[in-house]
């Protein structure tokens, strides 16, 4: 059992023509119970933020406006992830095997990537010796 899990969540977008990434949070989580939580707690962070009440007061009428049905509904995928629990159990399977989990959504725009990892499998990764070919 791995007893501790490091999660990242990060946007990615084009500026400048180039592929940018801008962390949005980082998590040594001592359990996976909380290494779970943080990552559906940020999942639906981004969804709140990406698709807020439109009739709040804090916004200025029509400053927000529907996408095209074409464009992918992130902050639905981050909810609905969330809520399911078939889902959370086999992200909980894969960490406590020591495997990567990546959740990786995008609009037209950016993509929104939360990442989880045992900290115990990064570790035994740098022990491996490397594999050392003899060419010619």
């Amino acid at each position: 059992m791995h007893d501790e899990f490091l999660c990242h969540v990060t946007a990615y977008g084009v500026c400048g023509g180039r592929r940018i990434g801008v962390p949005l949070g980082t998590y040594r989580a001592p359990t996976l119970a909380l290494a779970l939580w943080w990552l559906r707690d940020r999942a639906s962070w981004i969804a709140e933020r990406l698709d807020p009440q439109p009739d709040a007061e804090h916004f200025p009428p029509g400053a927000l406006v529907p996408v095209a049905d074409t464009v992918l509904d992130v902050p639905a995928v981050l909810r609905a992830w969330c809520g399911d629990v078939g889902q959370q159990e086999l992200v909980a399977d894969e960490l406590a095997a020591g495997r990567l989990v990546r959740l990786a959504v995008s609009d037209d725009t950016t993509e929104y990537e939360l990442l989880a990892e045992s900290v115990d499998a990064l570790r035994m990764q740098r022990t491996i010796p490397a594999l050392v070919v003899s060419v010619g």
